[in-house]
């Protein structure tokens, strides 16, 4: 049924408002921006402030977005498509056109409306808490030694930074503050409290480390809430992946950690064994990796080969594996004077 424009009168299947097309749209702003749009960017890592959050994109991107996000419409329209046209006035100052194409009833119109973005300079709160040398965690890293290793320090840091890049990837608020070296170990400052925690289960779990941790009240938050620093100590126990150790009174190697506990090799017939996380402070450290000796193989046969001893080059029989792949030289430590094969 058929009505008629309460404007011109004339008879039109449609109207808005009681208006025809041709009167509804006539004289009419369909669309308006403000005079100007602020566009804020972080002078330190290039996000743009969007919708409430940093976040990366193209310049251009982001300009566009501001003035289509300032955009005012009609409510009898609703946008269907839009395209923007950006002319740079200087560095910080942007004239940008933004051309829409409206539903309006069962009717398609065209309309457009120009604004300045403005860019402007700030720090985001993730920047002003690296550049502050903001942490809510300190990781005390220490040793059941006198002093960390360089070697060692070097292999546990590796597994701090990686893990802290991994989490980076989806939560930028993760990072590491600042090192530290102190007597007996290393302290990182962590950016959150939650990143301290999960690094010390992580080292706790691959070590089979002692872990311990303590708060500090240290403010409150604008809306009342208490604000704590805590402090997670992983102190990493005297034995590290290929010691030969002492388990009772005989001699292993030691080949694996996990959180579960260990696994050990016996230096008399090879066998391996288990032994539980409760149970791994009793390995006592007989010889580090480090200082175990090198020995010339001069011969060997199934389950024996004979060395030259690197302390008076006599020749020692050595029991081996009789699955053992044996090079030109194998590793051997030196227990009450007797020299013993130890696998790599």
């Amino acid at each position: 049924m058929n009505g008629f424009c309460v404007e011109c009168g004339v008879s039109t299947e449609h109207t808005v408002n009681g208006l025809c097309m041709t009167c509804f749209l006539k004289d009419r702003m369909l669309v308006s921006l403000p005079d100007h749009v602020d566009l804020f960017v972080c002078t330190s890592c290039g996000q743009f402030l969007w919708r409430g959050e940093y976040q990366s994109m193209a310049p251009e991107k982001a300009i566009s977005l501001s003035a289509k996000f300032a955009l005012n419409i009609i409510k009898e329209a609703k946008l269907v498509s839009s395209t923007s046209t950006i002319v740079p006035r200087d560095n910080y100052n942007y004239a940008v056109t933004v051309n829409c194409k409206l539903a309006i009833a069962d009717f398609e119109a065209d309309a457009s409306a120009s604004t300045i973005v403005r860019v402007k300079n700030t720090v985001c709160k993730i920047c002003s808490r690296r550049t502050g040398n903001y942490y809510e965690a300190i990781l005390q890293i220490r040793t059941s030694e006198k002093t960390l290793s360089q070697e060692m320090q070097d292999e546990v840091l590796e597994k701090v930074e990686r893990f802290v890049d991994d989490a980076a990837t989806t939560n930028p608020n993760a990072f590491i503050t600042k090192m530290e070296i102190v007597p007996g170990g290393v302290d990182v400052y962590l950016s959150m409290i939650a990143l301290g925690r999960e690094l010390t289960k992580e080292l706790g779990d691959i070590y089979c480390a002692e872990t311990d941790e303590s708060s500090k009240l240290v403010g409150q938050t604008r809306d009342g809430q208490d604000m704590y620093r805590v402090s997670y100590l992983v102190r990493l126990p005297e034995f590290h992946l290929g010691d030969v150790v002492r388990y009772g009174k005989k001699y292993y190697l030691l080949t694996r950690v996990s959180n579960s506990g260990g696994k050990i090799k016996s230096l008399n017939n090879f066998a391996d064994m288990t032994v539980k996380r409760p149970n791994m402070p009793e390995l006592k450290v007989y010889a580090k990796s480090t200082e175990l000796e090198t020995a010339d193989v001069i011969s060997q046969s199934s389950g024996e080969i004979q060395v030259m001893d690197p302390t008076n080059y006599s020749v020692k029989d050595i029991l081996v594996p009789r699955d053992a792949v044996i090079g030109d030289t194998v590793k051997v430590v030196r227990i009450d004077g007797i020299l013993y094969y130890v696998p790599q």
